[in-house]
C-alpha cells in the first residue's frame, strides 16, 4: 500500500513539472529578447531621465521657480512654495525605479558582453542621476541603492559620501572609456562618441569639485589635480555640449509638451528686469513677446497671488521664447558655456593656473553662441560695467552669469544659486516660508511608510525635512 501511494505521487510529480514546463514555454514571447539589449535599454533609460529632469514636475513647476527664471501665471499655489510630500516624487521614482535600475542592469550587461564602454557611459549616467538627487534632496540611498535583491530598504548615505561616491565613479568610469574598444549603440547623447563621453565625465568631476568646495577645498582641490595628471579634457566647444536633441510629437521636447495643452507658466519678473537692465541680447530667446500691445517683454512677479497673476493677465506677460517651446528644443545637460564658468572658478579659487577673467568672457561668449548670438554685441555687453569681471567678488560676477546662462536648466541653476549665493533673489511676501526660497526639496511621503526607519535616520542626521533645511554643500 506504501509503495502504491509513492508511486502515485511520482506520477503527479512528473506531470506537474510537465505543466510547469508546458506553461513556462506559453509564456515566453517568441519576439521579444529574453535578455535585455544594452543599446535599447541606453535609449530608453536616458531618454526616461532627461524627461524627468527637464520635465514638468522638476523643473517648471519648482526649480526654475526657485531660481527665479520662470513664474506661473496660473495656479500658483506652487511659486509660493506651497507643496506636500507629494509633490517631489518624480525625480525620486524616476531616479531610482528607472533610472539607477536601469543604467545598473546596462554595467552588468557591458561586464557580461565584455564591452567596457557600455559600462563606462552607464556609469557616467548613473553619476549624473545621483548628483541630480542628492542635489536636491540631500542625503540619499546611494551605496545600497538599486541593488533590491540585497536592500528592499537602503539606507540612505549622508550628502558627502554621495558626492565622494559618485567622484570615484566617474574617476572609474573615466579609466574605463576607451575610444578604441567596443562600439556601442543607442547613445542618444553623444551619438555612441566614447571621447565626448570622457570629456563629459571629466566636466562632472569638475562641476562636483567645486560644489563640496566650501565645505572641503582640499578634496576639491584633489580632485582636479587627479584630473589635470591624467591627462584628461573637458568640452572644448558648444558642439560637445551634453543635451539631448527632440524630436515632433510623442517625442517632443517636454516643456513644449506642457504647452501644448496648458499655459500656467511665465518668464519670472526677476530676470526679465536682469536681462533689461544689461541689455542682454539673450532675452528675446528667452522669452516670447506680449500677445496684447505694446508688444514687449513682461515677467510674472515671483509668488503672485492668483489674483495679482490674472490682474496682469496671459495676454499682457510674456511665456517663454519661441527656442524653448519648439519640439526639438534639446534638453542641455552640461553646457560648454558652463564648463567655462567652472574653469573661471577653479582658476580664482587658485586649483588651476589659468586666467579666471580670460575663461569668464569665454564662458559668456559660449553663452551667446548657444543661442547664435555673436559679433560686436558680445564685446559691446561684456564691457558693461554691470558684467565686467570682479577679481575681489568672482562669486558675484560669475553667479549671476552663470544664473542667466543656465537659463531653463531649472535643478542646476537653483543648485549654483544656492552654493554661490548670487544673484540674490528675494521672497514675495505672499510665499509660506517666512521669507525664505526653497534650498532643498522634500523627502516623497512613500518613503516613511516603506523605508520608515532609514528615512527618521536620514531626518536625524541631516535635519526636518523641510524645503528650508539647507543641505550639507550649501554653505552659506
Amino acid at each position: 500500500m506504501k509503495n502504491k501511494k509513492l508511486y502515485i505521487l511520482a506520477i503527479l510529480a512528473i506531470a506537474f513539472s510537465s505543466c510547469k514546463k508546458e506553461l513556462d514555454e506559453v509564456n515566453i514571447n517568441p519576439n521579444a529578447p529574453e535578455v535585455a539589449q544594452p543599446d535599447y535599454l541606453l535609449t530608453g533609460t536616458t531618454k526616461a531621465t532627461v524627461d524627468t529632469y527637464w520635465g514638468v514636475t522638476n523643473n517648471m513647476n519648482s526649480s526654475l521657480l526657485f531660481a527665479q527664471q520662470w513664474a506661473k501665471v496660473q495656479y500658483t499655489e506652487e511659486d509660493r512654495f506651497i507643496y506636500s510630500n507629494s509633490s517631489f516624487t518624480a525625480l525620486w521614482s524616476t531616479g531610482y525605479a528607472q533610472s539607477i535600475a536601469g543604467f545598473n542592469k546596462i554595467i552588468e550587461l557591458g561586464d557580461a558582453q565584455g564591452n567596457a564602454n557600455y559600462k563606462g557611459v552607464a556609469l557616467v549616467l548613473r553619476s549624473w542621476t545621483f548628483l541630480l538627487l542628492t542635489d536636491a534632496y540631500g542625503d540619499i540611498p546611494y551605496s545600497q541603492a538599486g541593488k533590491i535583491k540585497q536592500f528592499v530598504t537602503p539606507v540612505y548615505d549622508k550628502q558627502k559620501d554621495v558626492y565622494y561616491g559618485i567622484l570615484n565613479d566617474l574617476k572609474s568610469a573615466q579609466a574605463t572609456l576607451d575610444p578604441a574598444g567596443k562600439a556601442i549603440a543607442g547613445d542618444v547623447i553623444y551619438s555612441n562618441n566614447i571621447a565626448s563621453w570622457k570629456k563629459f565625465a571629466n566636466s562632472l568631476r569638475l562641476r562636483i569639485a567645486l560644489r563640496i568646495a566650501d565645505k572641503d577645498l582640499a578634496k576639491a582641490k584633489q580632485v582636479i589635480d587627479e584630473i589635470k595628471a591624467e591627462g584628461g579634457a573637458f568640452l572644448s566647444s558648444n558642439s560637445e555640449s551634453a543635451v539631448l536633441k527632440y524630436d515632433v510629437s510623442p517625442q517632443q521636447n517636454p516643456v513644449a509638451a506642457s504647452f501644448e495643452t496648458r499655459n500656467d507658466y511665465r518668464i519670472s519678473k526677476t530676470i526679465v528686469d536682469k536681462l533689461n537692465s544689461l541689455n542682454d541680447p539673450r532675452l528675446p530667446v528667452y522669452a516670447s513677446r506680449t500677445e496684447n500691445q505694446p508688444q514687449g517683454y513682461v515677467g510674472i512677479p515671483n509668488g503672485s497671488t492668483n489674483s495679482e497673476a490674472s490682474a496682469i493677465g496671459l495676454a499682457n506677460s510674456s511665456k517663454p521664447g519661441v527656442y524653448f517651446l519648439d519640439a526639438k528644443a534639446p534638453a542641455v545637460i552640461f553646457s560648454y558655456a558652463e564648463l567655462l564658468f567652472d574653469r573661471a572658478e577653479a582658476a580664482a579659487r587658485g586649483f588651476i593656473a589659468e586666467d579666471a577673467e580670460d575663461l569668464y568672457k569665454q564662458a559668456i561668449r559660449a553663452s551667446f553662441l548657444q543661442y547664435n548670438i555673436g559679433g560686436t554685441v558680445v564685446e559691446d555687453y561684456i564691457k558693461q560695467s554691470g558684467v565686467v569681471y570682479s577679481t575681489a567678488n568672482y562669486k558675484k560676477s560669475i553667479g549671476e552669469q552663470k544664473w542667466i546662462a543656465l537659463f531653463g536648466q531649472g535643478l542646476e541653476a537653483w543648485a549654483e544659486q544656492r552654493r554661490l549665493d548670487y544673484p540674490q533673489l528675494t521672497a514675495s511676501v505672499n510665499t509660506v516660508l517666512n521669507g525664505k526660497i526653497p534650498v532643498r526639496f522634500i523627502y516623497p511621503g512613500t518613503e516613511q511608510s516603506l523605508n520608515g526607519q532609514n528615512y527618521k535616520n536620514a531626518v536625524s542626521s541631516q535635519g526636518a525635512d523641510l524645503l528650508t533645511t539647507k543641505l550639507w554643500f550649501d554653505a552659506f
